[in-house]
């Protein structure tokens, strides 16, 4: 079930207060996240699997890094979808950290087989715009 947070930062030196919607439920906005790229809403489920990302990474939890690279793999695929001036470059750039974290699914893995399915997906759809990754 997501949530909101309050918190604070800093800009221009004045404390902002910001509101951050979180997912303490991460098997559930894994869940969201897979069945939003087989709809190829790639943004939608950016911002599914941010909101169970948030409290993992505010914990400095070690599978912060590998959900924000399989966030950043869904904005890949946005920036294809949208195709809008400089595309190839904006999709590598954030796919790249996709790239960097996706071994890090393993047996071990909390939620292990749903992330094997998000990730079968994202190389699915790699495969199918493998032109743009040239």
């Amino acid at each position: 079930m997501a949530m909101f947070m309050q918190y604070q930062i800093l800009k221009n030196n004045e404390k902002v207060e910001k509101m951050l919607m979180i997912n303490e439920d991460l098997e559930d906005a894994l869940k969201k996240y897979i069945k939003l790229l087989k709809k190829e809403e790639y943004f939608k489920a950016h911002e599914v699997l941010e909101e169970g990302w948030h409290p993992l990474r505010l914990k400095k939890d070690p599978l912060a890094n590998l959900i924000k690279g399989f966030i950043n793999g869904a904005i890949a695929f946005e920036h294809i979808k949208r195709n809008k001036k400089n595309m190839p470059n904006k999709a590598k750039k954030v796919l790249a950290s996709y790239e960097r974290y996706k071994e890090r699914v393993q047996t071990t893995t909390k939620h292990q087989h749903l992330f094997s399915e998000a990730k079968e997906i994202l190389e699915g759809l790699k495969k199918r715009h493998k032109a743009v990754f040239l």
